[in-house]
């Protein structure tokens, strides 16, 4: 296991991190603390989680991720070599978030709130890492929309000024170390680092969707976090499943995620069966377990910092957790960009 720079914080994280999403729905607490345990012995230090987790999100399961984490954490001890990440929702009419129903909005009291919350849950007085799952105003989001913007919604939106000012706070406070952006775009990241030449903490992270069918990043947010330091963090590097080969030609297998929850939309798009074909085929010719070769190439992106994975076995973690043994060889990235020429971003 390799260690990275997170932004320009100087702490360092693991290539690779623990996602937590299914701890709580998919995977029962004792599951949870089981992956917990094998990815630190991997030498995995970066866990990240979120407010509005297990996923699929629902009332019942609202914070049962970071309850989870939190048990592990009081019964495991260690919380000082770890860097935990959370997240607080974005804009949301989901009525769960927040009391009475109130839609859910990054605005200061709301933050405040959402912080309290994780905080509590996770059974630590403060986050490593907190971020903005998705923005308050409205833009395009897992997969809605493909990859354009053409018109300026019409409706209010939260100044990032404002979010960014209580971050600043908490902070100060210590509640708080860094602050990350997720699910964003490149003006958003702009708009952001404008904010901290006026005082606002300087975002070190991004978490956005980044993998074989889904190289969207690349297109102008890679530049962004190179030049300025802004560490992306990579999400569904498997492509929620899909680069296993597992969907292929609609089949759903017994207790995959998309069989359970039919939220694969993303995924299943014109294009995409194909692609993934493609890529499997060139990791059976190269003698490279699919899986492994999909986490790899991720990790081996100059502007990934880390690569969030995720598993509802410890099989699973296993072969996850050893794809940094896999080297991803200019000639190999070679025949993996002549894929990407013909069959180019089918999932954005």
């Amino acid at each position: 296991m390799q260690y990275r720079e997170l932004g320009r914080t100087g702490i360092l994280v693991s290539e690779l991190c623990l996602g937590t999403m299914t701890f709580g729905q998919q995977n029962t607490e004792a599951e949870g603390h089981a992956q917990l345990d094998l990815a630190l012995e991997h030498g995995v230090n970066f866990i990240d989680t979120a407010e509005l987790y297990s996923i699929p999100p629902r009332a019942e399961t609202y914070g049962a991720t970071e309850t989870i984490i939190g048990s592990w954490l009081k019964a495991r001890g260690g919380r000082s070599k770890l860097v935990l990440a959370s997240k607080v929702v974005g804009r949301s009419s989901s009525p769960w978030y927040r009391p009475g129903g109130e839609e859910a909005r990054l605005t200061p009291r709301q933050i405040r709130y959402a912080l309290e919350g994780s905080l509590r849950r996770l059974g630590t007085e403060y986050l490593d890492v907190y971020q903005l799952h998705w923005p308050d105003r409205k833009i395009g989001l897992f997969g809605e929309g493909g990859t354009t913007f053409t018109t300026l919604p019409d409706t209010d939106e939260v100044p990032l000024e404002e979010t960014l000012g209580v971050l600043g706070d908490l902070v100060a406070e210590g509640k708080i170390r860094h602050v990350g952006l997720s699910n964003e775009t490149a003006w958003g990241v702009a708009k952001s680092l404008a904010c901290a030449q006026n005082g606002a903490p300087r975002v070190a992270s991004i978490q956005n969707a980044y993998n074989l069918i889904n190289r969207t990043f690349e297109i102008g947010l890679a530049e962004m976090a190179l030049r300025e330091r802004v560490s992306l963090l990579a999400y569904s590097p498997l492509g929620q499943g899909y680069l296993t080969g597992k969907y292929l030609n609609g089949a759903r297998p017994a207790g995959a995620r998309t069989t359970l929850f039919n939220r694969g939309q993303r995924y299943e798009k014109p294009g995409v069966d194909v692609a993934v074909e493609a890529y499997l085929n060139l990791a059976r010719a190269e003698g490279i377990d699919p899986v492994q070769f999909a986490l790899a190439f991720v990790t081996s992106r100059p502007f990934v910092t880390s690569n969030i994975i995720g598993a509802t076995s410890l099989e699973q973690l296993t072969t996850a957790l050893t794809s940094v043994t896999v080297r991803i060889t200019p000639e190999l990235e070679s025949k993996i960009n002549a894929i990407h020429q013909v069959h180019s971003n089918p999932a954005p």
